[in-house]
């Protein structure tokens, strides 16, 4: 495998994926979003690979989420994948199992990437948030979703319509990653959570996860996210969502019309 934007090790049966983008907190942008989603299909095809760990590169960051410098440029104008934010948010196909290890501030688009993962577990300096409202925008892949359905609608609500950030020890409690451990820990731990279930039988995990994919689409995430890519498109017609935008680039506070 070989990528511009991530960089991926094998190590037994398991894969270590790495976004690679550090300079800009490890945002993602059209082009990282198609790499990743290559990356997904090539690890779902793999027979020997049965468990992958998911990280950011450096210290600071696992993902800033959506890069919004590259939104007010005008972006890349090929379509995002099928697949979704990071080729995963929309996936609902792989049933090999995948491990979030958040080394950093898990943001929007990140922390949706990481609640896309099955196991999460953190640094001690992991923050969280979903903070699109602050930019005009609002949590489109698969947050509204995901974060309601792991920490129940209230609480989620309350994070998703101020976009406040939370650290690990709060959503440890809040019951949206599995584990929280010491930085200097925290791939040793990952490595291990995959090792481990590596001991079990693959094709037990296979069928698990295939039966829980069912689950979230006869529920209706599937549609719910679907439905989220239209509101989004909607929203981005709005001079709020231009305005949020651009005040981020200008690094100023946004002036909101509410039109």
């Amino acid at each position: 495998m070989s990528y511009e934007f991530i960089t991926t090790e094998k190590r037994g049966h398991i894969l270590l994926v790495t976004m690679n983008r550090p300079d800009v907190y490890n945002a993602v942008h059209v082009d990282m979003h198609i790499e990743m989603s290559r990356c997904w299909d090539e690890f779902a095809a793999d027979q020997d690979l049965w468990v992958a760990v998911l990280t950011g590169a450096g210290d600071k960051a696992f993902s800033a989420g959506n890069d919004l410098k590259a939104t007010a440029m005008g972006g890349n104008k090929k379509p995002m994948p099928d697949t979704g934010f990071a080729g995963l948010s929309s996936r609902f196909d792989l049933e090999k199992p995948i491990i979030a290890a958040v080394n950093g501030f898990a943001m929007g688009g990140g922390f949706e990437t990481a609640l896309s993962c099955d196991i999460l577990i953190a640094s001690e300096n992991a923050k969280f948030a979903l903070p699109e409202v602050k930019v005009g925008f609002f949590a489109a892949a698969s947050g509204v979703q995901r974060l309601s359905r792991y920490i129940g609608r209230l609480a989620a609500q309350e994070m998703m319509f101020t976009g406040r950030t939370i650290m690990a020890d709060e959503a440890l409690k809040m019951g949206c990653i599995n584990e929280v451990v010491p930085h200097a820990d925290l791939m040793d731990r990952a490595m291990a959570k995959a090792e481990e279930l590596c001991t079990v039988s693959p094709s037990a995990v296979k069928a698990t996860k295939r039966v829980l994919n069912a689950m979230m689409e006869g529920d209706g995430m599937a549609a719910s996210i679907a439905h989220s890519r239209e509101v989004i498109a909607d929203l981005s017609k709005t001079d709020d969502f231009k305005e949020g935008v651009q005040a981020f680039v200008e690094k100023r506070k946004p002036n909101w019309v509410n039109k």
